[in-house]
């Protein structure tokens, strides 16, 4: 076993896939060719969590996993299959509530807390009503509407001997001295023994001691654990039920004296005072920066990579760090400083660690974060832009265009949904942001006659028009990448301030870019500007997240297969050059980097993006097929009233119905026919999932604050009525007959995409389920339970040389291909990981349809040639493969240096060269993809 990867699977683990059933499935995934297991977050998770990113407590393995003897038999297994283990780490951010006993702590004892400079709050807020408290934004309705409606209650919980403020499934901790307010509320002899043990040692600040705390709590769970002492305590949780006018004012004049201030939820975007994951307010960032909080959230991580149980590390959401160079170098020496006491029998290499990171077009990851690369992202982009045939790039806009009514271009929706969401969702961010630049304003005397509102003007500009995720500005100021896009964002941010506030927007740019400031000396300054800095470097990466993945590309609908997670659908296409320009990159910089084209945070599936793909190639048709389906389906559309008085709006609008209609021809299910009336609805159930949560996102008619149920149950209506078999529609057959039509191209694609990912420089992630087709949808849909007995008895089934694509439609084919990469991958891996990628010349008329290339060590050669852009050499016959002829006079050029007898991994099919040259009919005569071997 080596300790960089060969391969990885990515598996989702959670309470109904623990470490016991993963253990089952990797005989199968070690055979697939995987030589290490890529897991989801294992430390303890909310209670339930699906996914692990909620960690509440990093210092213990999940317990609903299996816990640490569940993860110690599960490591021995993948070590017995000699295979390694990577593990998903979040640093950025923990989950809160009841089960998070550091952020409780926080709630209990607000800043006296140890743990109070642990999470990233502001504890001194502009908001005076803050100052000091962290608001929970947790209430259904208004605070005194849920107040008077009885449903925050003072509660006393006798086996930990604590009092709680109970708000359904929430809890939030009483302040120990409050405990006295309570207890002496009852005129009961009992509770005087636990006032007086609280009271004793009080100072002069009234600042009660630890021990005493602690005392009195021993005293009142040994009261509570008897019925005259229980009795007692009830009857002073009493006074406070708010069930009368008294009881109210005495649990709300309680809870006014709280470290927290319980909020409605709809306060949070405006109010809150702790940065967020994005704008998921059950998830509080973490100072991981600090290192005390670096040790504690870590050393479990620590303690796993010493004793051999993981062998590297997945870093989630680098970008919402405050510093992530500087947290990627650590993490790197921290563990290279271990490995000396990692198990002898293991590899002493250094540990496998790469970091989720979106990278705009033209953007690098930074070489001195000393990681292996990225998950994988960039990949995926390129991969997805290659399948993409630029001629249909114009007419599909135009399509658009038509359809939405809507002239903007995807960088004009991506602007649009900024400003609303820096005026809507993060306004509190961007308040909170904009205050820290007025503060450093007020250290020069040249500036501070700025105000707050002209730098909230000209700030709103440079987010708007910022066009990568973060700047990594840090104390020594920032580089020229750093201020390459500072230059570019001030660039376009100056055509849309006011003539008179460029100068404003200019300082503040030279701010954001590091420069340093008058007063560099003074430490105030030094300490205001990082401060500025860093807000502003947190704030970018939710803003660009919820900007163009979580809005935009369920506005902006040309063709969805390129609105992917770490794409940029203005790149509609790019060249076979590109492509392999961009690989020749990865070689050089980052051979180690992950390769993905599905994870879980995927918005579709790899196959569906494959078949949507081949849109672009017959942008004609599918033009027809829109304007007919229009037209045949226009009676299940309906009125729904506006609320704002404005004439009703007919539902679905044509922008969602073409988004509709193109999901329907991307992720029709392989074999699902159209009188399956059944399975039609299954998929229609799992399609208006995705319906509903693409009209929130877009959160023009709809969204998650406040859903337009009329309209999205129109939209539902639709949905089904088209789709329902028994209306006698013609549309369901002749959306089967498109389907039909691009199937083949798109099957094409599939297994091309397949075969770049593997033998492309870098290292091929599996994504759970995606070794057979995977025409998933958002989450939740992408992350469904796989059928791995299904995978493996199919696996089984084929060990012979694929003869053709007969019986495509299980799986089995691209199940055969990944399989037998994988396996090349395993047996050759030094080719792999360090060998060279050299482009191969392609002639012939047919040249363009052509992806070749060669990965070369030494005297080990292997060839890979895959179809390109195959719909219009397939035309309109129903059939999956190029026939052989239409490729006569292409052909390969090998060179003269190499050998001239070769054998195709997957048919067995010995080719020789004549000249150097390979002939394409006879290399892609059974499949249309080929990795040839030297013989």
């Amino acid at each position: 076993m080596i300790t960089v990867p060969t391969a990885t699977a990515r598996l989702q683990l959670h309470k109904d896939f623990s470490f016991a059933h993963a253990i089952e499935v990797l005989p199968y995934y070690a055979a697939l060719g995987i030589s290490h297991i890529y897991s989801s977050p294992i430390l303890t998770a909310r209670s339930g969590s699906t996914h692990g990113y909620d960690i509440v407590d990093p210092t213990r393995v999940n317990a609903e996993l299996g816990g640490e003897a569940g993860l110690r038999l599960f490591v021995a297994a993948i070590r017995q299959a000699g295979m390694g283990l990577i593990l998903d780490i979040v640093p950025n951010h923990m989950g809160i509530g009841a089960e998070n006993p550091w952020w409780q702590h926080v709630l209990e004892w607000g800043e006296e807390s140890p743990y109070a400079r642990w999470f990233d709050i502001e504890w001194h807020p502009a908001d005076e009503i803050l100052d000091g408290k962290v608001m929970a934004p947790f209430l259904g309705q208004p605070y005194g509407d849920a107040l008077a409606a009885g449903e925050i209650r003072l509660e006393y919980n006798p086996t930990r001997g604590k009092f709680f403020l109970a708000y359904y499934t929430h809890s939030f901790p009483i302040a120990p001295p409050d405990y006295l307010t309570i207890l002496q509320t009852a005129a009961s002899e009992l509770l005087h023994q636990a006032v007086a043990a609280f009271d004793a040692g009080r100072n002069e600040q009234g600042v009660l001691p630890q021990q005493n705390v602690d005392a009195g709590i021993a005293l009142l769970r040994e009261l509570g654990s008897s019925e005259e002492g229980l009795t007692a305590i009830q009857a002073a949780v009493a006074a406070f039920a708010p069930d009368t006018p008294q009881g109210r004012e005495a649990l709300h004049s309680l809870l006014e004296r709280q470290h927290y201030r319980l909020a409605w939820w709809r306060c949070a975007a405006d109010g809150i005072n702790w940065r967020r994951f994005f704008e998921v307010t059950d998830l509080v960032g973490v100072r991981v920066e600090q290192d005390d909080v670096f040790e504690a959230t870590h050393a479990l991580i620590f303690r796993l990579y010493t004793e051999g149980l993981i062998d590297g590390v997945r870093i989630d959401h680098v970008d919402g760090l405050a510093d992530p160079g500087a947290y990627c170098r650590k993490l790197r020496n921290r563990l290279r400083a271990l490995s000396s006491q990692r198990p002898t029998d293991l590899p002493p290499a250094p540990a496998y660690i790469i970091a989720e990171k979106i990278l705009a077009h033209q953007e690098s990851l930074r070489l001195d974060w000393e990681i292996d690369g990225t998950s994988g992202y960039d990949f995926m982009d390129r991969a997805g832009a290659l399948l993409h045939d630029p001629a249909g790039e114009a007419p599909l806009s135009a399509l658009w265009m038509r359809c939405s009514g809507r002239a903007l271009d995807f960088p004009a929706e991506v602007r649009q949904a900024r400003r609303q969401l820096l005026a809507n969702n993060l306004s509190g961010e961007f308040e909170s942001a904009a205050r820290a630049l007025h503060a450093v304003a007020h250290t020069d005397l040249r500036t501070r006659d700025f105000s707050l509102g002209a730098i909230r003007r000209v700030y709103a500009e440079l987010l708007t028009h910022f066009p990568v995720y973060r700047t990594y500005v840090d104390d020594n100021g920032g580089n020229e990448l750093d201020r390459q896009v500072i230059e570019h964002t001030l660039e376009s941010a100056r055509q849309s301030v006011e003539r008179t506030e460029i100068p404003l927007l200019e300082v503040v740019a030279c701010w954001l870019a590091g420069d340093p400031p008058r007063d560099p000396d003074n430490p105030r300054v030094r300490f205001l500007m990082q401060r500025a800095i860093t807000r502003f470097q947190q704030l970018t990466p939710p803003l660009a997240a919820k900007s163009v993945e979580d809005t935009a590309f369920y506005r902006y609908g040309r063709l969805l297969s390129r609105n992917e997670v770490g794409s940029d659908p203005c790149q509609f296409a790019i060249s076979i050059d590109a492509f392999h320009e961009a690989n020749r990159q990865r070689a050089l910089l980052f051979p180690n980097s992950l390769l993905a084209t599905a994870t879980h945070d995927h918005k579709r599936g790899e196959d569906l993006r494959a078949r949507l793909a081949v849109l672009s190639e017959c942008h004609a048709d599918w033009e027809a097929c829109v304007q007919e389906w229009m037209q045949i389906n226009a009676g299940c559309r309906r009125s729904v009233p506006e609320e704002s008085g404005a004439p009703p709006a007919v539902a679905p609008h044509p922008a969602d119905e073409l988004m509709l209609y193109q999901m329907l021809a991307g992720a029709w299910p392989v074999g699902l026919k159209s009188d399956d009336c059944e399975g039609v609805m299954q998929f229609a159930a799992r399609l208006e999932r995705w319906q509903t949560k693409a009209l929130r996102e877009a959160k023009q008619v709809s969204d998650w604050v406040s859903p337009n149920e009329e309209y999205e149950a129109a939209c539902r209506e639709f949905l089904f009525a088209i789709l329902d078999g028994a209306a006698q529609r013609p549309f369901l057959e002749r959306l089967a007959a498109l389907i039909e039509r691009i199937t083949p191209a798109g099957i094409i694609n599939s297994l091309a995409q397949a075969v770049l990912r593997m033998t492309s420089p870098g290292i091929p992630d599996l994504y759970q389920g995606t070794d057979l087709w995977d025409f998933s949808l958002v989450d939740p849909d992408n992350r469904r339970a796989v059928d791995h007995a299904l995978r493996a008895d199919l696996l089984l089934q084929y060990d012979s040389p694929i003869t053709g694509m007969t019986g495509w439609e299980s799986g089995w084919l691209k199940q055969q291909i990944v399989c037998r990469t994988l396996q090349l991958r395993a047996r050759e891996p030094e080719l792999f990981l360090r060998g060279s990628y050299v482009p191969l010349q392609i002639t012939g008329p047919h040249a363009g349809h052509v992806v070749a290339f060669a990965r070369r060590l030494e005297d080990r050669t292997i060839l890979v040639m895959v179809t390109h852009l195959a719909a219009s050499l397939l035309g309109n016959a129903p059939v999956h493969l190029i026939p052989s002829v239409a490729w006569e006079g292409t052909r390969a050029a090998v060179g003269g240096e190499l050998p001239s007898c070769w054998q195709d991994i997957y048919t067995g099919t010995v080719i020789t060269t004549e000249a150097g040259l390979l002939e394409l009919g006879t290399v892609l005569a059974l499949l249309p993809v080929a990795v040839l071997e030297s013989r």
